[in-house]
């Protein structure tokens, strides 16, 4: 197991957001959160002890200090990053009663049956796979996603917006895929019904990684109770694979 403490490491940071109690980023994609397996450095906590120097070491835990919510290191978008003891307590309170709200864009294969709709489902760690996640009707974490289509694009591929009532590992990109519309660019949980023509996956080939943003977060400042809300728009790759689909 790892247990050795991450240095610092100067890796540029986009920052939305800082004060003594926090710290927001619009994380890029490309981007592993904490030291893991597999990811020993050159991670955003090794970016986040360089640019917070001494403030940030040992809280919540040596590994992942001042990391209160994760986003997959393929996805971008925001992240918010408690600096102290009373944040991180305060943050992880809120991420555990759900009360910090989030929401996504995400660009999924095919059309889906309603224009809105909540999926709901147990989420575990799969049996098979122990990277991978998977949908279950009877046990794992409760796991709720709000969506809703923004746009369509022919019969090939929507864009959606999912608002999560939970944050279960791999949430949005298990539930796509669990109703059968996966994800672009989505190599762990690929299961979509719609059949592309050669030129259409030729064209979308660019996109190699799910196409997945965290777009916004609301969320309660622990020290000043006030309503600290963060937008961002998806990055460029992701705004390229909007414009290659709308000329469907």
């Amino acid at each position: 197991p790892l247990t050795s403490i991450p240095k610092g490491e100067k890796i540029p940071l986009e920052i939305h957001y800082e004060d003594e109690f926090l710290i927001v980023i619009n994380k890029p994609a490309g981007l592993v959160v904490h030291p893991g397996a597999g990811n020993p450095k050159g991670t955003l906590v090794n970016a986040l002890i360089s640019h917070c120097g001494k403030e940030l070491t040992g809280i919540g835990g040596v590994e992942r200090p001042g990391i209160v919510h994760r986003i997959d290191k393929d996805t971008s978008g925001l992240l918010v990053i408690a600096k102290n003891d009373i944040a991180h307590h305060d943050l992880s309170e809120q991420f555990s009663n759900h009360s910090i709200k989030r929401e996504y864009e995400t660009i999924v294969f095919g059309i889906l049956k309603d224009p809105k709709g909540k999926i709901e489902t147990f989420i575990k760690r799969s049996s098979t796979n122990r990277v991978k996640m998977s949908a279950n009707l009877k046990m794992g974490k409760n796991a709720i996603t709000n969506y809703e289509v923004k746009k369509t694009f022919g019969m090939v591929a929507s864009h959606l917006i999912c608002r999560l009532k939970t944050g279960r590992t791999h949430q949005i990109r298990v539930h796509m895929s669990y109703i059968g519309n996966s994800i672009i660019g989505d190599q762990i949980y690929k299961n979509n019904k719609t059949k592309l023509s050669q030129g259409m996956r030729e064209k979308i080939s660019f996109f190699n990684r799910q196409a997945l943003h965290a777009r916004s977060l609301s969320f309660v400042h622990p020290k000043t109770n006030k309503v600290m809300d963060f937008n961002v728009s998806p990055p460029d790759d992701f705004m390229k694979l909007i414009s290659v689909l709308s000329k469907i």
